[in-house]
């Protein structure tokens, strides 16, 4: 994988690029959307390329390890040819579904972490020399790290043996991710993951950890796990201060769209969250005018378009009335058009950041459109 930064903005951190992975191109800022178990949820991989303009989506290593299970992505070829999809993948490392297991049995120790399966209660045992070989199975592009996200609030102790612990399961990632060979003709990249929590000496020390190791990229974890915004901003704006300039940088599971023009902003070039299609699913959309709750009366007998500000067939082909219908009747369909919907707003949106970046326009624009954005229309 490589990095090639096109343009900076004069008057923010903000950057546009392209990654070059195997598997394809990726212009950057990007928004990745997520794809759990394999899938993004009622969503065709057509869509994702011809209406979304997806260019990179996610997997998740704990739930494609617990089902399919390994065996069955091997004899597949990898998760690529499983699910069709022809164009990058990155897969996270389970740190997250581990932190969210707390709780249930959960055991975290120097060796790894153990764990019951949330379909079964069978006990389950993740190293981070384990966790490289599943993302090899798995075959992403893009793998990530095995580390430890910490809650908020957690104590500055407990933070700071918790970022130790990530930086030496780091070393054990990298020496076995560097001993082992991808399965399946194509390479494979390692993300090292900064953490930290919200203490800024400790995200200094792990920012400088992490660019020690000198890999093709480099994340943010441990952020939008409930802290206050500007607090996510004040410890993104630290950590990209640090973090190499000429490699690309991933806000792990940010976030709103304000979150991500803010994150572009501070010279963030990857975001991925579940957000635009759980919350499509609840009636929620994002539109280019701002946002709207679909299940309100006030869309009973709205006609319209459900955004002509999209270049998209869903946005514009169906109506907000008929759209309301759907969802209120509880139809898959609607969660389906939503989503693609919201999807289609998130990568329009980063597109749209790319090109005010590349025309030096970012910061103004980005300022406007944080304020438009996030009203309640």
């Amino acid at each position: 994988m490589t990095f090639d930064i096109h343009s900076t903005d004069p008057n923010s951190k903000a950057r546009a690029g392209v990654i070059h992975t195997d598997h394809g191109d990726i212009q950057t800022p990007i928004f990745m959307p997520v794809g759990t178990a394999g899938s993004v949820k009622a969503v065709h991989q057509r869509e994702l390329k011809e209406d979304i303009k997806a260019q990179i989506i996610l997997g998740n290593t704990y739930h494609l390890y617990l089902r399919p299970g390994l065996d069955v992505l091997e004899r597949a070829g990898g998760l690529h040819k499983f699910n069709g999809w022809d164009r990058p993948i990155l897969t996270d490392s389970g740190g997250y579904q581990v932190y969210s297991l707390a709780g249930t049995g959960r055991k975290i120790k120097e060796e790894g972490v153990t764990f019951k399966s949330h379909i079964d209660g069978s006990i389950h045992h993740f190293t981070p020399e384990r966790v490289m070989d599943i993302q090899r199975s798995i075959g992403a592009d893009i793998i990530m790290a095995f580390d430890e996200c910490t809650p908020y609030p957690c104590d500055y102790k407990y933070a700071r043996e918790s970022m130790e612990m990530t930086h030496r399961w780091l070393k054990r990632c990298c020496d076995h991710f560097d001993a082992t060979e991808p399965k399946y003709g194509y390479s494979q990249t390692l993300f090292p993951i900064v953490q930290g929590s919200v203490y800024k000496d400790l995200r200094v020390k792990s920012a400088e950890v992490i660019a020690s190791f000198d890999r093709e990229g480099n994340a943010i974890g441990g952020l939008s796990v409930g802290e206050p915004a500007e607090m996510m901003y004040e410890t993104t704006d630290i950590v990209t201060d640090i973090l190499p300039k000429d490699k690309p940088r991933y806000l792990m599971g940010v976030g709103t769209p304000a979150n991500i023009l803010e994150g572009i902003g501070l010279g963030i070039d990857m975001f991925d969250c579940v957000m635009p299609t759980r919350n499509a699913r609840n009636g929620m959309l994002f539109t280019t005018e701002g946002i709207i709750n679909i299940k309100n009366e006030k869309w009973k007998d709205d006609y319209s378009p459900i955004d002509a500000g999209l270049d998209s067939y869903v946005s514009n082909f169906y109506t907000k009335a008929y759209l309301r219908h759907l969802v209120k009747a509880e139809e898959i369909l609607g969660a389906m058009i939503a989503s693609v919907h919201n999807l289609t707003f998130y990568l329009w949106l980063v597109g749209q950041a790319r090109e005010h970046i590349l025309a030096g326009t970012f910061r103004a624009w980005k300022d406007q459109m944080v304020v438009k954005l996030m009203q309640r229309l």
